[in-house]
């Protein structure tokens, strides 16, 4: 019997907020994504194996993780200074 297995990345971008970049130091716009792993048994995607929240730089392009209760606190304060 042939099984065919593997694991798929999925990016969904949850918002963009503007603060200091940590790599570069300059205040630009940094999407905040979430990353998902998910297996998949014959390309059907079955269940998350891990989750990521990255924030990205718009003006260097550099990346960093972050935790999920990061990620919340910098879209609420984004939606507040933007409300």
């Amino acid at each position: 019997m042939l099984f065919i297995f593997g694991f798929k990345k999925y990016v969904e971008v949850l918002g963009v907020a503007t603060f200091v970049c940590g790599h570069c130091q300059h205040p630009a716009a940094q999407r905040i994504e979430k990353w998902t792993t998910k297996f998949t048994l014959f390309f059907i995607p079955l269940f998350p194996t891990s989750t990521k929240h990255v924030v990205q730089c718009a003006y260097c392009g550099a990346s960093s993780r972050i935790d999920a209760v990061e990620a919340e606190r910098l879209l609420a304060t984004e939606q507040l200074t933007a409300g």
